[in-house]
């Protein structure tokens, strides 16, 4: 698939080539791609009837739904950029999100209402309820009526397709815009993935996360089926995949975690699956080769950034020697590593990782100074998105992620990275999880610090365990016991809250 063609026009020609087949499940619940086709047309009018023009947008706040879905794509056909929102950000910033990308219609559900409070007087955007209990017009009065047809809209490439909030956690975080040419690019590459009509995909993390809509577009673009889980729990999600024959999923690390650790793992049928994909937070060899074994079907991890620039794949099921990286650059993406000075760095050496391709961001909503820092011009004078990311290409063209460059521990002028700590400890047999961040120190400027869900180990003799297999400049200063890491929605360990509570106990 080479030629641009956007997503709603390609779900537009394959439901009235294939009105029947089933688009969406959620629950005991089907829409056709008739059905959806038809709905997506009605929300798209009722957009044009309140004059939301083409490139304008429009925000959404809510659990997984059919609702959601129709809300999204109804935009999409109408050339307006949504905006999906975490129920779990703050009230306020749900507010100032709303406001930052202009919405002109806030889609939300009753849970976040209850949520918003009286803050909700504070958005100035029609509100839409999607489902019974939420306030403004309710989803199916706002839609136009049945039949109902927008004006064509013609959608270029550089058009907005969404605007993805990052996870910030102070002040009002990052608009991500991604165009349609940008989304067409993740519809293009999932063909060679196996994605198209009689794809399956099984949806358990958010509508609202990228990690999510890199599979939930190819799959419909592409004609398949898409069955979205409100909630994930891990007996549930095999029990999903059994009844619908799934070929392909989009998890995350803990959620993979989760599903392997179950005793009744190999009572389910997973046979009909084809792909499987990962990506969002570290995702350790051990835990990939157990997937390997165990969970029939191919396993893919992507290494990459909701702003785009470079994207590593690692095809595992092909390359089982290589479970400790990230794989190798995607075709057409260019990978490079450079220092802090923002000189290219030999193959071999530690660096800032940064990239370029065709999926790339069209920069940070409103926010130029944040998009030009977010650049790294090369020799050649072409534009590269900086990841953040600290790692090496090895001899074979493989990336070794290293760690977030703000994770890394500068102590005694020495540079410690968190993942060769967290990965000592993980050799303790009674090491169930772990994170290790800096702290201050007055002697060192900063100090190693491990967070450790211990299986029975007392905190003294992990230290021990672990400072009797470190170099001296690595070793941690301090071992603290925590029932569960922080985590955020998509499964990435919120250091800086562990980071904060130290400071708070201390």
């Amino acid at each position: 698939m080479e030629t641009f063609t956007p997503v709603p026009q390609l779900m537009h020609a394959f439901a009235a080539a294939n009105p029947e087949k089933i688009a969406l499940i959620q629950d005991e619940r089907q829409l056709s791609y008739g059905a959806l086709d038809a709905v997506m047309d009605r929300v798209a009018a009722a957009l044009q009837r309140d004059g939301v023009a083409p490139g304008e947008s429009v925000a959404i706040c809510a659990a997984t739904s059919i609702e959601y879905a129709c809300a999204f794509l109804g935009a999409l056909r109408a050339g307006v950029a949504v905006a999906p929102i975490a129920p779990s950000s703050t009230p306020e910033s749900i507010v100032d999100m709303v406001a930052d990308c202009s919405a002109k219609v806030f889609f939300l559900d009753e849970s976040v209402a209850d949520a918003l409070g009286d803050r909700l007087g504070s958005v100035n955007a029609k509100l839409v309820g999607l489902d019974d209990g939420a306030p403004g017009v309710r989803h199916d009065q706002f839609i136009s009526p049945e039949g109902a047809k927008p004006a064509p809209v013609i959608i270029s490439k550089e058009m907005p397709f969404n605007i993805i909030y990052s996870s910030g956690t102070t002040g009002t975080p990052k608009g991500i815009v991604q165009s349609h040419g940008m989304r067409f690019q993740h519809v293009a590459r999932a063909v060679s993935m196996g994605y198209g009509p009689d794809a399956v995909t099984l949806l358990s993390t958010p509508l609202y996360s990228n990690t999510t809509l890199v599979s939930f577009f190819p799959t419909l673009a592409l004609g398949g089926t898409a069955v979205l889980m409100k909630k994930f729990e891990a007996g549930a999600y095999l029990a999903l995949a059994a009844k619908h024959r799934v070929t392909h999923t989009m998890l995350v690390p803990v959620q993979y975690s989760r599903i392997m650790a179950r005793d009744d793992f190999s009572a389910y049928d997973l046979s009909s699956f084809v792909m499987k994909f990962c990506t969002s937070a570290p995702f350790s060899a051990e835990l990939k080769a157990d997937i390997l074994k165990r969970w029939p079907g191919g396993l893919i991890e992507y290494f990459g950034m909701t702003e785009g620039g470079g994207t590593c794949v690692l095809a595992a099921h092909l390359f089982p020697n290589k479970l400790h990286t990230v794989g190798m650059p995607a075709p057409g993406h260019d990978i490079r590593v450079i220092n802090d000075d923002g000189q290219e760095l030999p193959r071999g050496e530690v660096g800032e990782l940064v990239g370029r391709s065709e999926i790339m961001m069209s920069g940070y909503h409103n926010r130029k100074e944040q998009t030009d820092a977010a650049i790294w011009i090369s020799p050649e004078g072409l534009p590269f998105i900086r990841t953040g990311d600290v790692g090496r290409y090895d001899a074979d063209g493989f990336i070794e992620l290293m760690d977030r460059k703000k994770d890394m521990i500068i102590s005694g002028g020495f540079n410690i990275y968190p993942s060769d700590l967290e990965a000592v400890l993980r050799q303790h047999a009674d090491v169930a999880d772990v994170a290790v961040v800096g702290v201050p120190s007055a002697e060192w400027g900063e100090t190693p610090v491990a967070f450790v869900v211990s299986r029975g180990a007392d905190a003294a003799a992990l230290k021990a365990f672990a400072n009797e297999r470190l170099g001296k400049m690595q070793r941690v200063s301090d071992v603290r016991l925590i029932d569960e890491l922080p985590r955020s929605h998509i499964g990435k360990i919120l250091k800086r809250e562990l980071r904060d509570a130290y400071a708070a106990r201390t």
